[in-house]
């Protein structure tokens, strides 16, 4: 079965795209190439619990088992040693990465109290763009009794186009809500 948000790349974005960028061959279209989610997970030096926490929390999210990275260097201020946890990640690919869309921009992004809708600032100047959300309450997989401490995380979309002028067509294309302000 074909994700929901990967019909509308295919038979909506993907021609509009073209048309508006002017491309003369179908491999010039921008895609989604992957969305990474990562999670801080800072009391895991202590106690691993939280870290636990946060990866079955994640597994929930996005339908994939996380790994956990450890820090690669210590750094006194932060009372981290080299070899720590210190976040968990997932880099979603292919279907998977579709549904995580979808979901993220059909149910969770609309759950944000006075949602604005998303800043243009995200974008790094080579197409891909990075996304904070506060809480992972916004996802309904997560129940509210069993969560040990709210987190945020941190999305990125990594697209193949050249420019975020390009990407930013495309996320609004797929369905992101863009603010109104802000730079591109």
């Amino acid at each position: 079965m074909i994700p929901r948000l990967l019909e509308k790349y295919k038979n909506e974005a993907a021609p509009r795209l073209k048309v508006q960028f002017s491309y003369s061959s179908p491999m010039q279209i921008p895609n989604l190439v992957k969305v990474v989610v990562n999670i801080g997970v800072s009391e895991a030096k202590t106690d691993m619990k939280f870290m636990d926490a946060s990866i079955d929390e994640l597994s929930l999210i996005t339908g994939q088992r996380p790994m956990m990275k450890r820090a690669r260097r210590s750094v006194a201020g932060f009372k981290v040693r080299e070899g720590m946890p210190v976040a968990c990640c997932v880099t979603l690919r292919s279907t998977r990465m579709w549904e995580f869309a979808d979901r993220l921009i059909s149910t969770a992004l609309p759950r944000i109290k006075d949602f604005q809708g998303v800043s243009r600032r995200g974008f790094d100047g080579r197409g891909n763009y990075n996304l904070g959300l506060r809480e992972q309450l916004l996802f309904p997989e997560i129940e509210y009794d069993k969560v040990i401490r709210q987190r945020g995380m941190n999305i990125t979309f990594v697209t193949s186009a050249a420019t975020d002028e390009e990407a930013f067509a495309l996320l609004s294309e797929l369905g992101i809500p863009f603010t109104m302000q802000g730079r591109i």
